[in-house]
């Protein structure tokens, strides 16, 4: 067994040999890493590692974290960015080191500032509050959900009830609900759709959150088409095509797993979504936001492990996430390709 690969999966305060030393005469500290370490050696053994593909990075986080970084680059910090621009910890942590402020609201951001708008995208109304306080807005807003917000003021535009399939309170939610906030409506499962009532059943269209599960989704088209048979929906998919390569990379390996990983922060949504997913399939599965979330346990009687990303987690994590594991006993690693992901998104003008 590796020690350093041992110690990224121990918790904080492992035995001395292994990384971090125990106080001395601190009994409970020592006991407490000794059972640690039982826990993991009870479950050391040589695995396979099926590693899903596409994961990781997608063309609009990778854009969203570049405009930053080019600002930081050239301009030096403070740069203020309006909530997390892409929703991983170690990403924002990372950014925050390097000058990044990040804030909840505009009247944390000094008169006259430059502040990134995240990849999430946000309202008319805050566009406006910005333009109001004079703030330099670059705006990150992944091209993805610029096209959401586009065809929630054409539908309205046109008459119609426009009903959006999301998730109360996310960032992008919010910001597409702001678009034709009069005549926009939330619709978050099946139950939600059975008894939505509309003025006019007849002109009733359709949007949906960038990172949804594409088979839930689906069903919940499928019943407000049941309730509204006009219904209209946009020309192209809205679930991008990022979030929905990674749900069928991950589906073409959850049967073959004894347990998934996913990589990626609890309020990342399309993570979530793949966790479900893996459940679906009745494979055990877990969300980590990096290899120090690993549990023992969920280890035990595991000979294969099917191992993801979200669209918004750094690629080195997934990499720890195998050295870690190599500390356990000999991995072989898989990948399974799917497909090739070839799209990239240009840097707004203003951040080039």
């Amino acid at each position: 067994m590796h020690g350093d690969a041992l110690t990224a999966l121990l918790p904080a305060n492992p035995v001395a040999g292994l990384g971090v030393a125990v106080p001395p005469g601190d009994r409970a500290s020592w006991l407490a890493a000794r059972s640690a370490v039982a826990a993991w050696l009870s479950v050391a053994e040589a695995r396979t590692v099926l590693l899903a593909s596409p994961r990781s990075f997608c063309a609009g986080v990778e854009r969203a974290i570049e405009v930053v970084e080019h600002l930081l680059d050239t301009r030096g910090g403070p740069i203020y960015v309006r909530k997390q621009i892409v929703h991983n910890s170690h990403v924002v942590s990372g950014l925050e080191r390097r000058g990044a402020v990040f804030v909840d609201e505009l009247d944390e951001v000094p008169e006259g500032a430059t502040v990134v708008f995240s990849a999430h995208g946000v309202s008319p109304a805050v566009h406006a509050e910005a333009a109001g306080r004079g703030l330099e807005v670059i705006d990150a807003t992944c091209p993805l959900v610029t096209k959401v917000h586009a065809e929630a003021r054409r539908f309205a535009a046109r008459g119609d009830t426009v009903v959006l399939i999301g998730h109360a309170g996310h960032e992008e939610v919010e910001g597409t609900l702001g678009e034709a906030p009069g005549r926009t409506v939330l619709v978050e499962d099946v139950a939600d759709a059975l008894r939505l009532e509309v003025p006019d059943p007849g002109r009733v269209s359709y949007l949906t959150q960038t990172t949804l599960a594409v088979d839930e989704t689906a069903e919940v088209v499928q019943a407000l088409r049941e309730r509204f048979p006009g219904l209209r929906g946009p020309a192209s998919d809205d679930i991008c095509y990022a979030t929905t390569n990674r749900q069928n990379a991950l589906a073409a390996i959850a049967g073959e797993a004894d347990l998934v990983l996913v990589v990626g922060s609890p309020n990342s949504s399309n993570s979530v979504r793949l966790v479900e997913l893996a459940r679906r399939h009745e494979t055990a599965a877990h969300l980590i936001d990096d290899a120090r979330d690993i549990r023992p346990e969920w280890l035990a009687g595991v000979r294969v492990v099917g191992l993801t990303a979200g669209a918004s987690a750094p690629p080195h994590l997934v990499d720890e996430v195998i050295t870690a594991l190599s500390g356990l006993g000999r991995v072989r690693t898989v990948q399974r390709r799917l497909t090739e992901e070839t799209i990239r998104f240009t840097l707004p003008s203003a951040a080039r």
